[in-house]
């Protein structure tokens, strides 16, 4: 869905559907009548913004057959669906029945990697609105952070390159921008918007930036204010927000039981307490754990903050609490102002599958219901910035 920011620009409001697991081009299509379009017609808006996940193998299919990428468009334009922005963070095999580290590689110290994301690239150029004027991809924050040495290092360097090389040239044959994400997460090789600046010093501006996903954002207790500014400074753009939100635990130990009803074998669930953010290293095992099992096993100091995206528009089961407000106060920094910072807004909550029995959804229309109300959320909170709905004829 479009929105109007009073600075005149429009802003992109989507969902990821990283949440569903299609993983070949028939499936692809399939979740767009199964999901998207029940969501749409929900929301009552046209056209509804996607967040496209294409996993690697259908990523190559599409950007080595022109016609199949038409086709695609054409499946989207026919249910009022358009693609601004893809996630190119999951490889392949997002909904297998582990995940946890997988999703990390290959990494960008790899030549897949890089080929995947310029496949991704291609694509979306042809994907695009006729009236937008660029598009984004979101990334791994380069890599899990172990193991990460000099030598990878050295390699992620020249990888990212030819990725800005790769962009340039697609910009320069097709018209259009495409804009590459770096998504800083708990854990990773880019864990906050400090170590984002400090990776992504003297890169293309042009051709990257940075994801900022508001879960992972509360995760490394950083004030959104302070965050957003670092960046801004930096002159490191944010070319795509994630509207998410995290688990919050305000008494861990009394909130025990039910926070294992959140240990799940699919997804990592990365733990932060709050004394992480004066730590001088953000994965300080005194104040971090890989996985909301192995923080409850060691008992963390309180309070804690999981990444775990829950639904946006629906608070956890009690007594834990979600980052809304942090949520809220991102939002706020990043397109209340006089200037909208970023345009392309994608809500990102992948985990649905695997909330807590009761909170699960019991099919694919309850799980549209889900989404239609996450996007309501987000198109609400927007609109008490100050943004306003667009019809789709205006200008991306």
């Amino acid at each position: 869905m479009r929105l109007r920011h009073p600075d005149g620009q429009t802003v992109h409001l989507s969902y990821c559907t990283n949440v569903h697991p299609a993983e070949d081009f028939a499936g692809i299509v399939a979740q767009l009548d199964t999901y998207a379009v029940r969501v749409r017609d929900r929301l009552g808006t046209a056209p509804l913004g996607l967040g496209l996940w294409l996993p690697a193998p259908v990523a190559a299919e599409l950007a080595g057959d022109a016609s199949l990428r038409r086709r695609l468009r054409a499946e989207l334009d026919a249910r009022g669906l358009e693609v601004v922005t893809l996630n190119g963070f999951p490889y392949r095999a997002f909904h297998a029945p582990v995940v946890k580290q997988a999703v990390y590689h290959p990494d960008w110290s790899t030549p897949e990697r890089l080929d995947y994301t310029l496949d991704l690239a291609r694509v979306l150029l042809d994907l695009l609105p006729d009236d937008a004027s660029r598009g984004s991809i979101s990334t791994l924050p380069f890599a899990w952070r172990d193991p990460w040495d000099p030598g990878r290092s050295g390699a992620a360097d020249r990888v990212l390159g030819r990725l800005a090389g790769g962009l340039a040239r697609l910009a320069w044959e097709r018209g259009r921008a495409v804009r590459v994400a770096f998504e800083p997460e708990p854990g990773c090789v880019v864990e906050s918007t400090a170590q984002a600046v400090r990776h992504l010093a003297g890169v293309d501006t042009d051709r990257v930036g940075v994801c900022l996903d508001l879960a992972h954002l509360a995760c490394a207790w950083e004030e959104p204010a302070e965050a957003v500014a670092r960046l801004v400074a930096a002159g490191v753009p944010i070319v795509k927000v994630q509207v998410s939100a995290a688990l919050e635990a305000a008494d861990p130990a009394a909130a025990a039981g039910t926070l294992r009803e959140y240990v799940e074998p699919r997804f990592l669930h990365q733990t932060r307490a709050a004394s992480v953010a004066e730590a001088a290293d953000p994965a300080d095992p005194a104040a971090a754990a890989d996985d909301l099992d192995e923080a409850l096993e060691r008992g963390l100091p309180g309070p804690w903050r999981v990444h775990y995206h829950v639904p946006l528009h629906a608070e956890p089961v009690a007594p834990l609490t979600s980052t809304v407000p942090v949520l809220r106060a991102a939002l706020a920094e990043l397109v209340g102002g006089p200037r909208a910072l970023c345009d392309h807004l994608d809500v990102e909550t992948y985990t649905w599958s695997v909330l807590p029995e009761s909170r699960r959804p019991a099919g694919d229309a309850d799980l549209a219901d889900g989404i239609a109300a996450e996007l309501a959320f987000a198109r609400d909170e927007l609109a008490a910035l100050g943004l306003s709905t667009e019809r789709s004829e205006a200008t991306a």
